[in-house]
């Protein structure tokens, strides 16, 4: 009787000292459903724009008057074109540089000009916006070629910002128009290169800027 009760208490003992393997629950990683850059669209390659080579002269883009028309509050876009407009639908597209040609991401632009009448919108925000650089330092603009204002020649106002950096305003002009020779601060460093693609054109313009 008593050796049974020892044989017990000893299987007892040994239970308890056996060690324990504790349960570990492995968590799965959260896997994403959807990559916001996979849905980016590549607004150059939709357009087949090959934009050459980030390059400029080594100087930097001249400064030009800010003029009457300028309004802060205009909204984050790409495209200030809207479905039948008048004139021809304009693509804008180059590199945002620094003093040592760099292209530099994030850059601030905002662009506002008149539209094809020589009509500026100073209610609203029609042919006003502004966008930041691609990874690249690339922009793209979709607007229309602006009409001859009063007094001056075809431009398109812009602004651009390095960040943190100062702002250049500046203005862009095209090729071969007429109102270039007549107009008081017409330059000729600020005229786009020019590619018509019969709908419509598509102008090329590196902005250099103190970073």
């Amino acid at each position: 009787m008593y050796r049974k009760l020892y044989l017990i208490f000893l299987l007892l003992i040994t239970a308890c000292a056996a060690p324990v393997t504790p349960s570990i629950t492995t968590a799965s990683p959260q896997v994403a459903t959807s990559s916001t850059s996979s849905q980016q669209i590549d607004l150059f390659t939709e357009n087949n724009i090959v934009p050459a080579a980030p390059a400029c002269d080594g100087m930097l883009t001249l400064s030009q008057t800010e003029g009457p028309y300028y309004k802060t509050g205009s909204p984050e876009r790409n495209s200030n074109y809207q479905s039948g407009m008048p004139g021809k639908r304009l693509l804008v597209v180059g590199y945002v540089l620094d003093q040592n040609c760099q292209p530099i991401p994030s850059a601030w632009l905002d662009f506002w000009q008149a539209d094809a009448n020589g009509v500026y919108d100073n209610t609203g925000y029609t042919l006003r916006g502004y966008q930041y650089t691609d990874a690249q330092g690339r922009y793209f603009l979709e607007t229309v070629f602006p009409g001859e204002y009063p007094g001056r020649t075809q431009h398109i106002h812009v602004k651009v910002q390095p960040p943190n950096g100062n702002i250049l305003t500046s203005q862009l002009y095209f090729p071969n128009e007429t109102g270039n020779s007549s107009d008081g601060i017409f330059d000729p460093s600020l005229v786009v290169k020019l590619e018509d693609r019969g709908d419509y054109f598509v102008a090329y313009f590196n902005f250099a800027v103190q970073k």
